[in-house]
């Protein structure tokens, strides 16, 4: 009887209420480096989603127009898609690159421009894109982030995320990307206490540098945090893309992570 309630419960939520499919992902390099292949790989990958937020877009020229040949493929693809690519990160301490956002511009609408969140850039060394978009009338703003890498203390950059549901307030915040720190790490914690929570507890999401026994992944790196109290969680899905390739190191080419998805609706 409980679960029936249940059930009954969320479609109640969940009619007149647009669903919408977020994926993250780090492209590891994601430059001049990637083959058309790749791109056409990659795309085929992300078609089926509303928005992708990139992290490790090449700084350099070639990534603008690594995003602009993914943008072509997933509009061969059958859907009409646009995106935006954010300047260069200006922290200097241990890498800059760029983010980007592409989104199916049929059932998303950006709402003004993407811009980096340069407030703490001094102490993320690459500092936030953050863009607002629409969808059947409702907002939502994804912050996109890369931490620097575990090996660097990422939990020193990511304790200020903390304070960005204040730097945007009334905004609808959902954090994408890849931490450098598992979901379980205890600089969460103040996100959890303004009701933030992670799309994927114990999930892995970086590649190994050889599998064993058919165990490929490393870490608990990329996730989705969203708020419960403005955001319905639907479903999630780890894309184990590596398994289309015969070996890991092919599977590297496209990138050392996998992509993280979490189907939602606006509250």
């Amino acid at each position: 009887m409980k679960s029936i309630f249940t059930f009954i419960l969320f479609l109640f939520i969940s009619v007149g209420h647009a669903q919408i499919s977020l994926c993250s992902w780090n492209l590891e390099n994601f430059g001049k480096s990637k083959s058309p292949d790749a791109i056409e790989f990659i795309a085929n990958t992300l078609k089926d989603f509303d928005v992708a937020a990139i992290q490790e877009v090449v700084a350099g020229n070639g990534g603008p127009q690594a995003v602009a040949k993914l943008a072509d493929a997933l509009n061969r693809a059958g859907t009409k898609w646009e995106y935006c690519v954010s300047d260069p990160t200006s922290g200097t301490k241990y890498s800059t690159e760029r983010y980007a956002f592409l989104w199916k511009s049929a059932k998303i609408k950006p709402v003004g421009k993407a811009t980096l969140e340069v407030k703490y850039a001094k102490e993320i060394d690459r500092e936030p894109f953050v863009c607002t978009f629409e969808s059947d009338g409702k907002q939502f703003t994804v912050i996109s982030f890369h931490a620097i890498p575990k090996g660097k203390q990422p939990e020193s950059e990511i304790k200020y995320l903390k304070l960005l549901p204040d730097e945007y307030l009334g905004k609808n915040l959902i954090f994408a990307g890849d931490f450098n720190c598992p979901q379980s790490h205890g600089v969460f914690e103040p996100l959890r206490k303004l009701n933030f929570r992670p799309a994927f507890t114990k999930q892995k999401t970086s590649l190994k540098k050889a599998c064993r026994n058919n165990d490929c992944l490393a870490s608990e790196y990329d996730n989705i945090w969203f708020n419960t109290s403005k955001i319905l969680k639907i479903k999630v899905n780890a894309i184990y893309f590596y398994t289309a390739f015969k070996t890991l190191k092919l599977a590297k080419e496209i990138s050392d992570h996998i992509p993280v998805q979490m189907e939602f609706s606006l509250k």
